[in-house]
């Protein structure tokens, strides 16, 4: 297991449990105790956690994984949207992409489309995430159009009054939204307030709006309401959907695409 792997799981097991200690840890990844102390000393050093005698603990009480130590936790299901959000894209459009996995995934499936290797621009980007502006800046077929902002560093994203000045000049054909959550009642989510700010300007600015979200996130709630599940054009989802969850989010307005 490579030392990135590691430092993933290690991470994730210990937002479960809030605590690990070494002895627990070497067993569950099948490592040397050794290797495990270096792994807390060094993810201690970064602030990632705190080292505590025999083991570590969750840094801090709102602890949230950065997204660069998230396991791809329902991997294939995002690249089954992605690939599929990618799809209901356009050539020429002006495309809003928002932070997150899901999100990241949909501008590596854009990225790869045969028919958008070319054009003045093929895509113009519109995006609030480093990552994405980052992976997507080395084809020049797109033109990439970064908010400004403050870095949040759990999750890549430029967030505050500083973007609105950008997002407050702009149209766009689609807004993609990644989200912690989404409800037939509550609507779309974040787990931070700054972030879904940002998403709801997108979406405000958008013609169209789609939700990529694999279906753990379904029916669920979070602290940071981006926008009414009504305003929501599309919901592409994994097939793990119950029926009764499309129905509800169908007898709302948005259409529900299954992969």
């Amino acid at each position: 297991m490579s030392r990135d792997a590691r430092w993933q799981a290690l991470l994730e097991l210990l937002v479960e449990r809030g605590r690990l200690d070494v002895e627990e840890a070497a067993a569950e990844l099948a490592v040397s105790p050794a290797t495990i102390r270096r792994d807390f000393d060094q993810l201690a050093e970064q602030q990632m956690l705190v080292r505590t005698r025999g083991g570590a603990v969750v840094h801090g009480v709102s602890y949230e994984l950065p997204l660069r130590y998230k396991t791809a936790r329902h991997a294939s299901e995002k690249q089954r949207i992605a690939k599929t959000v990618a799809g209901l894209v356009a050539p020429g459009e002006a495309v809003g992409l928002t932070g997150g996995t899901t999100t990241t995934e949909v501008a590596r499936a854009l990225a790869v489309r045969s028919d958008l290797a070319s054009g003045s621009p093929a895509l113009t980007i519109v995006t609030n995430a480093l990552n994405i502006a980052n992976e997507l800046a080395v084809r020049p077929q797109f033109k990439i159009v970064l908010t400004g902002g403050v870095a949040r560093p759990q999750s890549y994203e430029l967030v505050g009054p500083l973007a609105d000045g950008v997002l407050g000049q702009i149209t766009l054909d689609v807004a993609v939204l990644g989200v912690v959550a989404l409800d037939v009642t509550h609507g779309a989510a974040a787990a931070d307030e700054a972030e879904a700010a940002i998403n709801r300007l997108l979406c405000e600015r958008a013609e169209r709006v789609i939700v990529a979200a694999d279906s753990s996130k379904l029916g669920q709630r979070a602290f940071a309401r981006i926008c009414a599940a009504e305003s929501v054009d599309t919901l592409v989802t994994d097939v793990a959907v119950s029926g009764d969850m499309v129905r509800r989010f169908e007898e709302a307005g948005v259409q529900v695409v299954a992969v």
